[in-house]
C-alpha cells in the first residue's frame, strides 16, 4: 500500500501538539477520519521546558502519541482573507428548496407533501442563485436530525415522536453530527455521496458552501450510526450520578426522569399514532435552552439536551477549563470532519450559549486546515459582539437586534431614521463583521401581514442592509420573489414564517423553480421585477468598491436637523477614492419632496468647489438623471417607500 511521508522542518513545543497534528493533516490532504488519530491524543500536557524535534511522520492510519487531555497554546488566527467583493449569502432550507409538490396538507407526510433533495439543487438552480449576485450558499438542515420517518432498514435508529417537533423534524435537533439528513437523498445508502456532489456542483459555479454547526444542544435521541472509528457518542462515558462534571458531555438531574410536555402529546397525537407521552430518560438531562428541570414547557426546547462545555451551571456558572473538556474535543473533531469535506463556512447556531473560550480554542484549529473557512456566530447580545470577535475569533456575527429590528420598525412607521446613525456609531470598528438580513428561517417573511404585507415596501430597508457596511448581506430563498409564508403547515403555525418543522411546498418560490426548470416561468410580471431589483441591489453591493471596501458617512442627522427631509428618510454616503455613492432610502408611506445635502465635513474633505454642480445618476434606475449643487444639495421627489443610489 502506498504511504505518505511528511517532513516537518521545524521544532515545536510539545504544548503545540494539537496544531501540529492539524497542520500535518493539512499537508497530507487526507480526510480527517482517514487518519484514525484518537481524539484524546491531540491535547498533551508535556512539560513546557521539554522540546520535541519532529523529523518525519509516517501516516498510514497509525495512532500517535497517547496521552491525557491538558492545556494547549492557542495558535494565532490568520487574518480573514476578504476578497475584493462583498460576501452575499443565499440561505435555503434544503428540504424545501427543490420540492415541487403543491399539496401542502397540514402535518402531511413526505409522500403527501413531498420533500426536496440534494440533487434538486441542480446546475440550473445554482445558475439562478448565482445570477442574484450570490457568493455563498447556506444549506440549512443538512446534518442529520430527529424526524418521524423510519429509516431503520438503513441502520438509522427511529425517533420517538414524543421528542420530535413536526413530521420532518427540527433541523437544529441534531441526531448524528457525522451524517446527513436521509430525507435529502435519492439513494439513502449514498446520502453522504449525494451531499458531496452538491458541494462539488456549488463550487463549480464559484459559489462557497456554508452549513450549520449546532454546538449548544443535540436531540434527546442522539446516536451516531456512522461515526469514525475511535469516536464515542455524546454521553457514552458520562458519570450520570453527577449533576455536573467537566468530564461529562451532558448535565443531569439525578433521581428524576424526563417527562415530555403533555401539551405536545395532546396537540399532535392524532397525527402520530406511536406517540404515547412516555419517552424514557433517567436521569433527566437539562434542555438546550438551559432549563434544569425534568418537565420542560412545550414552548421551550424540550426535544433537545444541553451540551456541557465545562461550565458549572449548578454552582454559579463556575468554569472548569484546567483541562480541555471532552465536549470541546468532540466538537473540534466534528468541525474538522466537515471542513475536510470542503465546506467553506459554518453558521454557528446560538454561539453565545457556548463559552467564548471554546471558540478561541477551536476556530484557529479549523483554520489551520483551511484558512479561508468563515465562522458566523448567531448572537443576539450586542454587549458580547466584540468579545466574540476579538477573543472568540469569529469572522462575522448576526446583526439582528439593532439594524434588523430598527429597519423593521421603520417600515411600519414605528422608528425614526435618526436611529440608524446611532447604530452605526455603536458598531464602529466592527461594522465590517456584521451580517445584515431582513429574512432568515427564524424571522417572519417580509410579504406576510405580520411584517410589511408587501415585499416592495422593504426595498429601501434592503438597500440599507446591503450597502451601509462592507460586511455580508444575506437573503432567504423566496425573499426575492415575495414569498409571504402563508399557511398553518402543521407544527409550524400560520405566523408569517416558512415552516422549519414540516414537509411543505413554498408556493411563490415554486413559481420561480417552475417544476425544476428554475427559470421563473410561473412568476408574475411584478415578481420578475422584484427579483430583478434584488439582482441590481446585490450585484451593486457585491461589486461596487465603495460598498465592498469603502467608508460610511452619515447624512441623515444633518439633513433631518436641517429640515430638508423628514425622520422617515435615511441618507448616507459610501465612498472609496473617487467612487462616491449617495444612498437615499425613504420609509414614507406617501410622496415626500426631499433635499439631501452633503455635510460641511464631506465638502471640506473632498475639496468641493463653490461652483460645484454635477449630474448624478440613480444606479437603480428609479429616477432620471438629476443635478447636485454645493448649497442646494440633491432635490428630488421620493415616492412612497422609494430608494435611490446616486
Amino acid at each position: 500500500m502506498p504511504y505518505l511521508l511528511v517532513r516537518v522542518l521545524f521544532t515545536l513545543e510539545a504544548s503545540d501538539q494539537a496544531s501540529t497534528i492539524v497542520c500535518i493533516r493539512t499537508i497530507s490532504r487526507l480526510p480527517f477520519s482517514f487518519l484514525h488519530i484518537p481524539a484524546h491524543t491531540l491535547s498533551c500536557p508535556f512539560d513546557h521546558a521539554m522540546r520535541i524535534p519532529v523529523v518525519a511522520l509516517l501516516i498510514a492510519g497509525m495512532a500517535v502519541l497517547q496521552c491525557t487531555p491538558g492545556r494547549e497554546k492557542i495558535p494565532l488566527v490568520p487574518e480573514l482573507n476578504h476578497s475584493q467583493n462583498k460576501i452575499v449569502i443565499y440561505q435555503l432550507m434544503t428540504r424545501l428548496f427543490g420540492n415541487t409538490t403543491t399539496v401542502n396538507k397540514p402535518s402531511g407526510t413526505l409522500e403527501e407533501n413531498g420533500v426536496g433533495k440534494f440533487s434538486d439543487i441542480s446546475n440550473r438552480a445554482l445558475e439562478g442563485i448565482k445570477e442574484l449576485g450570490v457568493t455563498h450558499v447556506w444549506y440549512t438542515g443538512v446534518i442529520e436530525h430527529a424526524l418521524l420517518i423510519d429509516y431503520s432498514s438503513y441502520g438509522i435508529a427511529p425517533d420517538d415522536p414524543d421528542v420530535v417537533k413536526g413530521r420532518a423534524g427540527f433541523p437544529y435537533s441534531v441526531k448524528d453530527y457525522y451524517d446527513v439528513n436521509p430525507d435529502l437523498a435519492v439513494n439513502v445508502k449514498n446520502r453522504m455521496g449525494e451531499f458531496e456532489l452538491l458541494v462539488a456542483r456549488t463550487h463549480a459555479y464559484d459559489l462557497k458552501v456554508i452549513i450549520d454547526f449546532i454546538p449548544n444542544h443535540v436531540a434527546r435521541s442522539y446516536h451516531s450510526d456512522v461515526k469514525p472509528d475511535g469516536v464515542s457518542d455524546f454521553g457514552e462515558t458520562d458519570d450520570k450520578t453527577l449533576a455536573f462534571s467537566p468530564h461529562n458531555n451532558f448535565y443531569y438531574l439525578p433521581g428524576k426522569s424526563f417527562q415530555p410536555p403533555q401539551e405536545h402529546y395532546q396537540r399532535f397525537r392524532e397525527f402520530f399514532p406511536t406517540m404515547d407521552g412516555k419517552f424514557e430518560e433517567t436521569p433527566a438531562k437539562a434542555t438546550g435552552d438551559d432549563q434544569f428541570i425534568s418537565t420542560p414547557s412545550v414552548n421551550g426546547w424540550f426535544e433537545t439536551v444541553k451540551l456541557n462545555y465545562g461550565v458549572d451551571y449548578i454552582h454559579n456558572r463556575k468554569t472548569h477549563f484546567d483541562s480541555i473538556p471532552n465536549t470541546w474535543i468532540k466538537m473540534r473533531d466534528i468541525l474538522l470532519y466537515w471542513a475536510s469535506k470542503k465546506v467553506d463556512g459554518f453558521r454557528c447556531d446560538m454561539a453565545q450559549m457556548v463559552p467564548v473560550e471554546f471558540w478561541r480554542w477551536v476556530i484557529p484549529q479549523v483554520k489551520a486546515l483551511n484558512p479561508d473557512v468563515v465562522f458566523i456566530a448567531e448572537i443576539y447580545d450586542p454587549s458580547l459582539y466584540r468579545e466574540f470577535l476579538n477573543s472568540g475569533r469569529f469572522d462575522f456575527l448576526y446583526e439582528k437586534v439593532q439594524l434588523y429590528d430598527t429597519l423593521r420598525l421603520l417600515i411600519n412607521g414605528k422608528a425614526s431614521a435618526l436611529d440608524i446613525p446611532g447604530i452605526q456609531q455603536s458598531l464602529s470598528g466592527i461594522n465590517q463583521n456584521m451580517v445584515h438580513f431582513l429574512e432568515n428561517h427564524d424571522e417572519q417573511r417580509i410579504a406576510s401581514p405580520f411584517f410589511a404585507g408587501d415585499a416592495t415596501k422593504a426595498l429601501p430597508a434592503f438597500v440599507v442592509s446591503a450597502t451601509i457596511d462592507t460586511g455580508p448581506i444575506m437573503i432567504y430563498f423566496g425573499q426575492e420573489v415575495g414569498e409571504p409564508g402563508v399557511g398553518a403547515e402543521g407544527y409550524g403555525s400560520n405566523d408569517g414564517r416558512t415552516t422549519i418543522y414540516d414537509y411543505w411546498g413554498v408556493p411563490e418560490h415554486q413559481k420561480w423553480a417552475n417544476d425544476g426548470a428554475f427559470d421563473g416561468g410561473m412568476l408574475s410580471v411584478a415578481q420578475k421585477e422584484l427579483r430583478m431589483k434584488y439582482v441590481q441591489i446585490l450585484t451593486l453591493a457585491r461589486d461596487n468598491e465603495a460598498i465592498s471596501g469603502g467608508s460610511y458617512h452619515d447624512l441623515t442627522a444633518f439633513n433631518v436637523s436641517s429640515k430638508t427631509c423628514s425622520e422617515r428618510v435615511v441618507s448616507y454616503v459610501r465612498a472609496k477614492d473617487r467612487e462616491r455613492l449617495i444612498v437615499v432610502a425613504g420609509f414614507n408611506n406617501r410622496p415626500e419632496r426631499v433635499q439631501i445635502k452633503l455635510t460641511p465635513e464631506l465638502i471640506a474633505e473632498w475639496a468641493i468647489p463653490d461652483t460645484m454642480n454635477f449630474e448624478v445618476e440613480d444606479v437603480l434606475g428609479n429616477t432620471t438623471p438629476l443635478r447636485i449643487g454645493k448649497e442646494q444639495g440633491l432635490s428630488l421627489e421620493l415616492p412612497p417607500y422609494g430608494v435611490c443610489v446616486f
